[in-house]
């Protein structure tokens, strides 16, 4: 098991805490469409304000290549978080340099300073330690909310806490209810326990697909990975997406432990059986009702899920139903339910169901490397044990 020291164990009243988050939330220009990661930090925010801190808030957003770009700038989270936490937020326009450490400085007690994205700064993803000591001079503590980041090796997340005393680093709230719940998944007791798992690609989720093939006791798949599974079993999927770089890994995943989709709503909303195959011109993007009703059943029993990507082109009204049906038998399975990251908690959250979902995790490839085992670095210099 995994023990990390956690915020309120540090004694930070009247001291400046660098809070790193992630901030890395869907935009449409400069709106905000969903500020799940924003809203999740403000427990953790709300506590630290009362215990008396002055807070330096930092983040990415998007990927700017190490180049500044307004496209990219977190000048819309900090109108958002005002909102949200109801208070001022005072602005930085980098998150390193004379004018930033001054304006932390200055900082007073319950008072919040946003940094512009770290990764403005090539230096962030390298895992610099010359920026990483020119972020140490922002604060005295160092606490770690950004489960969604935890799994690169950046400066912000890898090298940073590593500048400070051990007792002056510690995991966020929203760190800490990852970490658990993540790991009632990797240590699961309570049995059936079922995988959903969806999205266009298999490439990326190699490992976390085969940790859950080996954990779970039935993988349901949907969306485009599973037309790559079906293609791996001489199902013709006419003009689908099918990750062709993936087909062996699809291959050596025992059949006894996954559920495919035995319909598949087509481009004209059409329906097709999986049986007949597609024509050419033909392409699935959403599973069909038999599919759905399968699903259904094996959720129905389950006490344990563990959710992950989309079961089709859910953007799209027409080829939602799938999505939508599996976000409300997941919300009313009598289990411990998670959604892991990502266009999962999009499409939740779309669903209406949100507040009836266990655990949303906010970080989609962060959660899947958690499952798979491997280590993550953010979470790894927390470590207590």
């Amino acid at each position: 098991m995994i023990t990390i020291r956690t915020v309120d164990q540090l004694s930070i009243s009247g001291s400046r805490v660098f809070y790193r988050v992630d901030y890395n939330v869907p935009l449409d220009d400069l709106t905000i469409t969903d500020a799940t990661r924003i809203e999740e930090t403000l427990p953790t925010l709300r506590m630290m304000r009362e215990r008396d801190a002055a807070i330096v808030i930092a983040s990415h957003l998007g990927r700017p290549k190490g180049q500044r770009n307004e496209k990219f700038s977190l000048k819309p989270v900090r109108t958002r978080l005002a909102e949200l936490i109801g208070s001022d937020v005072q602005w930085a326009n980098d998150c390193v340099g004379a004018d930033v450490e001054q304006k932390a400085t200055q900082l007073k007690s319950g008072q919040l300073l946003l940094l512009e994205n770290l990764r403005f700064h090539s230096e962030e993803e390298a895992d610099d330690r010359g920026f990483a000591q020119q972020l140490r001079k922002l604060a005295d503590f160092y606490v770690n909310d950004a489960f969604g980041a935890s799994h690169r090796a950046h400066a912000s997340i890898d090298a940073l806490p590593r500048l400070f005393p051990t007792d002056h680093i510690a995991g966020g709230l929203l760190l800490a209810k990852e970490i658990e719940f993540l790991q009632k998944i990797t240590n699961v007791s309570d049995r059936p326990f079922v995988a959903l798992l969806g999205g266009a690609k298999i490439a990326g989720k190699i490992e976390p697909l085969e940790a859950l093939v080996s954990l779970a006791d039935t993988v349901l798949i949907g969306g485009g990975m599973a037309n790559t599974f079906l293609a791996a079993r001489g199902v013709k999927m006419g003009a689908s997406l099918v990750d062709g770089e993936s087909m062996e890994v699809a291959k050596r995943i025992p059949a006894s432990k996954i559920v495919l989709p035995v319909d598949l709503v087509l481009q004209d909303s059409s329906i097709a059986e999986v049986s007949k195959g597609l024509r050419g011109d033909q392409k699935a993007l959403d599973i069909g009702p038999k599919t759905i009703a399968e699903f259904d059943a094996v959720l129905e029993r389950a006490r344990t899920v563990f959710w992950n990507g989309p079961m089709g082109m859910f953007e799209k009204e027409e080829f939602a139903k799938g999505t939508m049906a599996m976000a409300r038998a997941v919300a009313e399975a009598d289990a411990t339910t998670v959604v892991g990251g990502g266009e999962s908690v999009e499409a939740v959250n779309v669903s209406g169901y949100a507040d009836r979902i266990t655990h949303i995790s906010t970080g989609g490839g962060a959660s899947l490397e958690f499952i798979s085992g491997a280590k993550l670095p953010g979470i790894e210099v927390l470590r207590t044990s």
